[in-house]
């Protein structure tokens, strides 16, 4: 089933199957790094497009798995969960955390397991799609999923 994954994208496929998600890793034709984009490829809304954003919170990584209709506000979500500065992560730190490159980050997969905080408006949807590991690849699942696939803690997160 993964034999024609990127490495990356075998690796997600091998988490969700681990964590008994039934979805399945999609090859895109063109990548799709942006949730419009992924949204486009799949014909479904924006919003219903787990975004992997990976943040420095304190220093530390933080993924925010967030609808993509939203941006993250950064200084309200710092307040939130308790941290002094939450900033962008460099390209460089995205790709030490997760092991992916910008653009095609899934929610697992990663080297080490990131502290996870998932947008509570992504619960709206039945079905989410979520990046698979490159930004040519995507996977459904749903919030329930989300959440526990990624231990993540529900939020507001703009």
């Amino acid at each position: 089933m993964t034999d024609n994954l990127h490495p990356r994208s075998r690796i997600v496929a091998d988490r969700l199957a681990e964590a008994g998600i039934p979805g399945k890793i999609v090859v895109l034709p063109d990548a799709a790094s942006t949730a419009a984009l992924a949204a486009a490829a799949l014909g479904i809304e924006v919003g219903a497009i787990a975004n992997s954003l990976v943040f420095l919170a304190d220093g530390e990584p933080l993924l925010v798995m967030t609808s993509g209709a939203h941006r993250v506000d950064t200084a309200a979500l710092a307040e939130r969960i308790g941290r002094t500065r939450i900033t962008r992560a460099s390209a460089d730190d995205v790709r030490a955390a997760t092991g992916q490159a910008i653009g095609g980050v899934a929610p697992t997969g990663h080297p080490a397991p990131l502290e996870t905080l998932v947008d509570r408006d992504l619960a709206d949807y039945d079905e989410i799609w979520a990046a698979g590991g490159t930004p040519h690849t995507v996977f459904p699942l749903t919030f329930d999923q989300l959440v526990a696939l990624t231990g993540g803690t529900v939020v507001q997160v703009d």
